[in-house]
């Protein structure tokens, strides 16, 4: 496993590319990683690599979290993420990782806590038809129906669709292309929509899969060099047919010549 970074969803936009393309991307904000703790394996029995995102005030923090950045002589952090890492011999307690994280990467995984719903009914929540809307049911149009069997078993099993809350859940997205990367302002462009409202805390990881796929950016520059190659074969066919014409012209002209001085010398 590799390092990862945390950041805030601040919105969507669209990316406009030269041949005219347009890209729709979320922008996420993303915070500077500092380096609170190492773990090695000759004490912890694993390797690993604890960051701290994103600055809290002393006085929301518990005493043993005081103690505990006090200790470790590093301002106090809201969200704390450990990283299991094969080599800890680059980092060094009080280093900071930002977006260079990224910098080869084409592909990120992303999770984040999709939108609350509340409490919602099975029509929301699982797409159910519900009951008839006309004659012969009177108050439950929208109800889920009977949920257990007879009187073996005599319950209702685990897991059955019912009404219940809905969304504020972890969700992870994979395989999410980068499009742009702004370093001066720590922003992150990455294709299509992820979950969550905005301001929502978003967990950003280099893709587990290896993808093979093109990215936008790719296939743009294939269309244009395709386009340029077109243009360049136009042009070539449009001189030769020039000079094809050229030399009938010429040729012509020839011909007519010794007609003319033969009408002449009648």
């Amino acid at each position: 496993m590799s390092l990862g970074l945390i950041g805030k969803k601040i919105g969507m936009t669209r990316e406009f590319f030269s041949s005219g393309l347009s890209v729709p991307v979320t922008v996420i904000k993303v915070e500077k990683g500092r380096v609170i703790d190492i773990y090695n394996k000759e004490k912890n029995g694993y390797s690993a690599v604890k960051l701290g995102f994103m600055g809290i005030k002393n006085s929301k923090l518990t005493k043993q979290m005081k103690g505990f950045y006090a200790k470790k002589n590093t301002e106090p952090k809201k969200v704390l993420k450990e990283y299991r890492v094969e080599k800890i011999d680059n980092y060094k307690i009080g280093n900071e990782i930002g977006l260079e994280l990224f910098k080869d990467v084409k592909f990120l995984d992303i999770r984040s806590k999709t939108i609350g719903k509340g409490f919602a009914g099975v029509m929301k929540r699982y797409n159910f038809a519900g009951l008839r809307a006309s004659h012969g049911v009177s108050v439950s149009h929208r109800s889920h129906g009977s949920t257990g069997q007879n009187q073996d078993p005599g319950k209702v099993f685990k897991g059955k669709k019912m009404a219940g809350h809905m969304g504020a859940k972890f969700r992870t997205i994979s395989n999410l292309e980068i499009i742009k990367s702004d370093l001066d302002n720590n922003l992150i462009y990455v294709k299509g929509s992820i979950p969550g409202s905005k301001n929502t805390i978003v967990y950003l990881n280099k893709s587990i899969k290896s993808i093979t796929k093109k990215t936008t950016s790719e296939k743009e520059s294939e269309i244009i060099k395709t386009v340029k190659s077109e243009s360049s074969n136009k042009k070539k066919s449009e001189t030769s047919s020039k000079k094809e014409t050229q030399k009938s012209i010429n040729k012509n002209e020839k011909k007519s010549e010794p007609k003319k001085e033969k009408e002449a010398k009648k």
